[in-house]
């Protein structure tokens, strides 16, 4: 009802979905966005959608909302794309693949056809990490302009259950899940800290005898949070929707933070030509860096194990297109 129109714009494509609206609501109060654009192959939907947030910018800082097209995309400073077959219950992010990668190749070149090398592509559709290989190949978009949703909201995942544990707010838990979106992703224990403490630390200060108990129970709860989830209703939307928010309003304010987004690496932790999630320096260019931070031996062997799967994945794809750049 007050305060001044952000200046960003921000294409979400797949914005009748159940996530890309989802994103787009909670884009509305970021401050940062003046302009959010749907774009989706259901247009009447799409317009219900951006009538009815369109309705609710009253309440937020102020913003627009309206339908648009592809080339509407090339002139926005993101692009989130959420288009896609959803994962249904059972069914893995991998088993997604071969539906979602023909999608993907018939649908970025149009996304990216005129869009400037300044603009931001966010892959937020699963899985993740291949889709997000398969976007840069097919743009024409430098690597740090492509980047995925990642780990970003396993990584809250991580905290908020470390937070429940120990009764401290999220906030004050550090903590990463690097490597595939999925179920081979790496809770990384060995530097998670809650307030700067060590976690084994903590855990010695705090009476917690059975540590190993605590590890397998958080990191079933994590891993098992979005079939979990799908099981009951069908979908994951508003957590995915956040943690897009988070990454754009980061994009947006140049903000240089740390996220878990899904982007190539280039030898990091032995690793190269391949998607996963590492933590990335994250500002209005993209990924500006990939951090390379001490890891266990069994986490190093994890990681390893979980850019396989994604590689792998990238290998079996039958387009025509040369996925290695």
């Amino acid at each position: 009802m007050s305060g001044s129109r952000g200046t960003g714009t921000v294409a979400v494509v797949g914005g009748a979905g159940a996530v890309g609206s989802s994103t787009a609501f909670a884009l509305m109060d970021s401050g940062l966005v003046g302009e959010i654009v749907l774009v989706d192959v259901d247009e009447e939907r799409a317009e219900g959608e951006a009538m009815d947030l369109d309705h609710g910018a009253f309440f937020t800082s102020p913003v627009r909302v309206r339908t648009g097209d592809y080339e509407d995309c090339w002139d926005a400073d993101v692009v989130v794309v959420t288009a896609g077959a959803s994962q249904e219950a059972g069914e893995t992010r991998l088993e997604l693949l071969e539906r979602n990668a023909e999608i993907f190749a018939e649908l970025i070149p149009k996304v990216t056809a005129g869009m400037d090398d300044d603009a931001v592509v966010l892959v937020v559709t699963n899985p993740v990490d291949v889709l997000s290989q398969v976007a840069w190949a097919v743009s024409d978009l430098p690597a740090e302009r492509v980047i995925g949703s990642g780990t970003v909201l396993d990584t809250a995942r991580f905290r908020h259950a470390l937070s429940r544990e120990f009764d401290i707010a999220p906030g004050n838990v550090h903590a990463y899940v690097i490597g595939e979106h999925g179920d081979s992703e790496v809770l990384v224990w060995s530097s998670a800290n809650l307030g700067g403490v060590p976690l084994e630390t903590y855990c010695d200060l705090h009476g917690v005898g059975d540590v190993a108990d605590l590890r397998a129970r958080v990191e079933t709860e994590v891993r098992n949070a979005a079939y979990e989830i799908i099981e009951r209703k069908g979908r994951t939307n508003y957590g995915v929707a956040r943690s897009v928010t988070a990454t754009v309003e980061r994009i947006l304010g140049d903000d240089d933070a740390i996220l878990t987004v899904s982007t190539l690496v280039d030898g990091q932790h032995g690793l190269d030509g391949v998607y996963v999630s590492l933590p990335c320096v994250v500002n209005r260019g993209g990924v500006r860096e990939v951090l390379e931070f001490d890891l266990s031996g069994n986490e190093r062997q994890a990681l390893d194990d979980s850019a396989a799967v994604v590689r792998e994945s990238v290998e079996k794809l039958d387009l025509d297109v040369d996925l290695d750049g």
